[in-house]
């Protein structure tokens, strides 16, 4: 049977301010729960059951139905979360139980695997998980004796001599699942909090002649949690620097570090500079030898080679190897740009794909359309895909060029090495080779502007 994971997310974190559990409060864009979840899941641990409280539908929400939840209608103490999780405890009692916080995010595989090794070597019906901190202040005390641990001690229910201890506990736990079981509820609330804690199995177990001992951590910020807004955006310091750190151990170059934010899941190449103000959210991927920076957020992206990038947008879109884009330009979903095209300043792309060595110069929306290979757009064109009711796709084909301020009006196709006018609106498709103009006929009338100016100097010189 597989071992089981509960993760305590039932918290409201009151000195969050905001109307949401604390464990969907974002490290690096990513809620501190999918982070522990994350860590599991990388550890082959995938028998989860998330404990929910606060506002329990949005953690329902974000999860889905991936998870076995249970829900913690009073929030009294850990021991009392881990009890509602005792149906879940119940189906699969065989093999062992790691129990994490969910607002600890930096839970890493290495101690968990680590962990659950010692914890069967030892034949440990519980196992803690502890670290050693220099400001112990507000964390529960390990307590060891020859055979192990025999105790965890709260802060507040600390002696003098307890407090100096500064090994504590990380929150993070492996059980035998049936000692937890047998245990599980004779855990009591005669403590200062009035609440069940978590910690006092170790007693309980010890008392039934069972094996408790505490595996040390090597991970220094594995305990870190967040209670305020302050807290978090430690968490998010120490995360991003973690994160470049890896970068730079991988061959990245970074010229400034100011505004740099990377998603843990972002990869990158050798060889690529990441200038300041750079966003990576989500999974994106950037391959070897480009320039991104600066200002630009990338999100859920992929990007080849030889790609440089300035001051640019970009979601769930697919960029190729020897791209030049931006500045200011929006790169929307389902985008994908062929190696070698060109994008200057203010242009927006959506739903589009841009062939081989294409050039977009600036002021220009691509919308639903496909593009070519060598097609040159002028300054100001402009896909028009929208008829107020459905969307259309424009197709533009090899070698085309399409002239300054052309609207083209889906559907509508342009030909192979065809040309429009500037200035026109193309609402019919355009044979290979042609050349489409749609202009209004000129009308001039000699003297207007003339007998105009010359009718208002003479009003102004009225009303002096």
């Amino acid at each position: 049977m597989p071992d089981n994971v509960l993760i305590l997310a039932g918290g409201q974190g009151k000195r969050m301010k905001v109307k949401s559990p604390k464990v969907l409060c974002e490290v690096l864009g990513i809620p501190m729960l999918q982070w522990v979840i994350n860590s599991c899941e990388k550890s082959g641990l995938s028998n989860i059951c998330v404990v929910k409280g606060y506002e329990a539908e949005q953690i329902d929400a974000f999860l889905g139905d991936k998870y076995v939840t249970a829900l913690q209608k009073e929030r009294l103490g850990t021991g009392h979360a881990v009890m509602q999780a005792a149906e879940f405890l119940n189906s699969n009692k065989d093999g062992n139980t790691l129990v994490l916080c969910g607002d600890a995010p930096f839970v890493d595989t290495e101690t968990i695997t680590s962990a659950l090794a010692f914890h069967n070597g030892n034949k440990n019906s519980v196992t803690v998980v502890t670290s050693e901190i220099s400001n112990p202040t507000g964390y529960g005390r390990i307590i060891r004796n020859n055979n192990g641990i025999s105790a965890i001690v709260e802060q507040k229910d600390a002696n003098s001599e307890q407090l100096l201890v500064n090994e504590v506990n990380s929150g993070c736990f492996w059980f035998k699942t049936q000692d937890l079981i047998d245990i599980l509820f004779d855990i009591k609330s005669d403590n200062s909090q009035g609440e069940y804690y978590l910690t006092d199995c170790i007693t309980l177990l010890i008392e039934k002649g069972k094996r408790a001992d505490a595996f040390k951590s090597l991970n220094p910020v594995i305990s870190l949690g967040a209670n305020d807004r302050k807290g978090l955006l430690h968490l998010n310091d120490i995360a991003r620097e973690a994160v470049i750190d890896v970068h730079l151990e991988n061959g990245v170059e970074f010229t400034c570090l100011d505004g740099v934010v990377i998603s843990p899941e972002v990869s990158i190449g050798v060889g690529t500079k990441i200038q300041q103000g750079v966003t990576l959210r989500g999974k994106t991927v950037i391959g070897e030898n480009c320039n991104i920076g600066p200002n630009c957020i990338i999100e859920n992206t992929k990007i080849g080679n030889n790609v440089v990038l300035n001051n640019v947008q970009s979601y769930d879109a697919v960029l190729e190897n020897n791209i030049s884009i931006g500045p200011f330009v929006q790169l929307r979903p389902n985008t994908h740009i062929l190696d070698g095209v060109k994008i200057g300043d203010f242009v927006e792309i959506k739903n589009s794909t841009i062939g081989k060595n294409t050039a977009v110069a600036h002021l220009t929306y691509v919308g639903d359309s496909d593009v070519g290979a060598n097609v040159n757009f002028g300054c100001g064109a402009v896909t028009a895909n929208h008829n107020g009711e459905c969307k259309f796709r424009t197709e533009i084909c090899d070698n085309a060029f399409i002239g300054c301020n052309t609207n083209l009006v889906a559907p509508v196709k342009i030909g192979k090495s065809a040309y429009t006018a500037a200035g026109s609106t193309i609402t019919k498709d355009v044979p290979d080779g042609a050349l489409a103009i749609e202009r209004g006929t000129v009308s001039i009338k000699d003297g207007f502007a003339t007998n105009r100016l010359a009718a208002r100097n003479e009003k102004f010189s009225k009303l002096k």
